[in-house]
């Protein structure tokens, strides 16, 4: 597993972390959407932002 990747998975759990100490049923369901790219990301190695980036024209 690659420094990036792991680094995804970490944020991940950070993020997660904070949503559940805040309690789950209270946040806003957009904030688990980053917490979720970045396990796809960690997991699999496909960034969903850097496809969308992409595609929006950024290099």
């Amino acid at each position: 597993m690659s420094a990036q990747r792991m680094l995804f998975l970490i944020m991940a759990t950070v993020i997660l972390i904070g949503i559940w100490l805040t309690g789950f049923g209270v946040v806003h369901w957009f904030l688990y959407v980053a917490p979720i790219s970045l396990i796809i990301a960690g997991v699999t190695g496909f960034c969903p932002g850097i496809v969308v980036l992409k595609k929006l024209g950024f290099k």
